[in-house]
């Protein structure tokens, strides 16, 4: 399993458009089956996504979504003021199965 988490915190004049965004990718990705999970958290401006891939193969497939490509485009240009910080998880454990 792969575990990553994206963090970073956009404009305050941008927050309503990415979550627009957002929503729409993972429209897309509830279409993709069970082979991942990906959730986002937000606190005020902060975005958080948390994802989990069974797979390389299933990452990678993700993350070329159109919808989500686009939501990177968009995020990126919006004028960040704090770029992603991308942290790639090892899992110790949970109280369900996450995969």
């Amino acid at each position: 399993m792969i575990a990553v988490k994206v963090t970073y915190t956009v404009k305050p004049s941008f927050a309503a458009q990415n979550l627009e965004n957002i929503a729409n990718f993972l429209q897309d990705f509830r279409k993709m089956g069970a082979d991942f999970q990906y959730t986002v958290y937000t606190s005020e401006n902060t975005f958080t996504h948390l994802s989990h891939y069974k797979n390389e193969e299933i990452q990678a497939a993700v993350l070329d979504t159109p919808s989500f490509k686009a939501f990177q485009q968009y995020r990126d240009d919006s004028g960040l003021i704090m770029p992603p910080l991308v942290e790639v998880l090892t899992p110790v454990g949970s109280a369900k199965e996450v995969l």
